[in-house]
């Protein structure tokens, strides 16, 4: 059977890293590489198998992601972010998906949770994204937020879900909103992007309409509003922070400007789009 490591990157994540690493258990090798958490997540880490390092600095969600990959010794790799937990389903479909190697990459549906509710909509379900891979075959793009694994190839479709603990609170959708507007408007800005606040306006309603109309958020009830409002709320916050960033108005010099993974891994985002 070939080997697999589980690779989690963190940061003051001592509420989720247990449920995570422990619905992990059946992998080879444990392996996170945290950014100077302070609530006793690297601790209880260690106490689960983990091999732990600990970064001194912040080069962005990608480049982190790589750090542990480069850990990693086993034959395959799941990369799984703290707020996430493997289902039994899913656990099953991982070593038979291994054990037949039909392709380099699979893809995983995430159910993600908002404020407490389970979306099956509103475009936050089934989610896919690539994160059980052979090792050696793939690597993740150097993007400061929002990464992606980068493989050439077909990608196979694993069955079960991983289920993703996104934004328990309103406060939680509310710090991530920021951090994330934040940094979409740097990456925005790097790229060449111009912003306005025409710009701003205009992306967040269609945000809304897609969130809720298009991707039918409608069926997820009450939540589904709340969901659509934020997330165009996100992308109204990211085009309005480009375009202050560009007339010389805030985000401050690199420096300055705070560890974006905040609290929180890279979980699925607030500001859904445009």
């Amino acid at each position: 059977m070939p080997s697999l490591s589980v690779i989690v990157i963190t940061r003051n994540e001592a509420g989720n890293i247990g449920r995570c690493l422990r619905s992990a258990r059946f992998a080879d090798e444990l392996v996170v590489v945290d950014s100077g958490s302070t609530d006793g997540t690297v601790e209880m880490a260690r106490g689960l198998g983990a091999r732990v390092a600990v970064a001194q600095d912040w080069p962005g969600f990608g480049p982190q992601k790589n750090r542990a990959l480069d850990m990693a010794t086993g034959d395959w790799v799941l990369s799984l972010d703290a707020d996430e937990e493997v289902t039994p389903t899913l656990q099953r479909s991982i070593l038979a998906a291994m054990q037949d190697g039909r392709h380099d990459a699979y893809s995983i549906g995430r159910h993600s949770s908002y404020c407490g509710q389970y979306m099956n909509h509103s475009g936050w379900y089934p989610d896919r994204v690539v994160r059980l891979f052979r090792r050696g075959r793939a690597r993740f793009s150097d993007d400061l937020v929002h990464e992606r694994v980068v493989i050439e190839g077909p990608v196979g479709r694993l069955e079960g879900d991983l289920l993703h603990e996104s934004m328990p609170t309103l406060e939680s959708v509310l710090d991530k909103m920021d951090r994330y507007s934040s940094a979409g408007a740097l990456a925005l800005h790097a790229r060449g992007v111009k912003g306005s606040l025409g710009k701003a306006l205009g992306h967040a309603l269609w945000t809304f309409l897609r969130t809720y109309v298009v991707r039918r958020g409608f069926l997820d009830g009450r939540l589904g509003f709340a969901l659509a409002v934020s997330n165009a709320e996100g992308t109204y916050y990211r085009y309005l922070k480009l375009w202050l960033l560009q007339k010389g108005i805030g985000q401050g010099t690199p420096a300055q400007r705070p560890n974006l993974m905040g609290s929180t891994t890279n979980t699925r985002r607030v500001e859904d789009g445009s």
